[in-house]
């Protein structure tokens, strides 16, 4: 049975709020190192970054329709995933 993950406009959010708040501690721990591109930094960030943001986003278990113009619903995805994880950002302040 494959995975099948319905995005909407709040789990992309979400997914933002959580990017946001996981990414920065992963930096802190992995990041600070002399030599760049450790293996934990891109496995961190694929895990904690790309795969919420895919999942829930994007979603899992969906075939793409060939629908002519832009997908509406996609943006505003997008944009509240963004969104939520510059706001996160703001509101609890860069790392030092």
């Amino acid at each position: 049975m494959p995975l099948k993950i319905t995005p909407t406009v709040i789990s992309a959010a979400l997914a933002g709020i959580f990017s946001a708040v996981t990414w920065p501690l992963l930096w802190k721990h992995f990041g600070q190192s002399a030599s760049s591109g450790h293996i934990e930094v891109i496995l961190g960030t694929l895990l904690l970054v790309a795969l919420p943001a895919h999942a829930f986003v994007l979603g899992f278990g969906h075939r793409q329709t060939s629908q002519a113009g832009l997908d509406t619903a996609l943006l505003k995805r997008i944009g509240a995933w963004l969104a939520t994880a510059a706001g996160t950002v703001l509101l609890i302040g860069v790392p030092a």
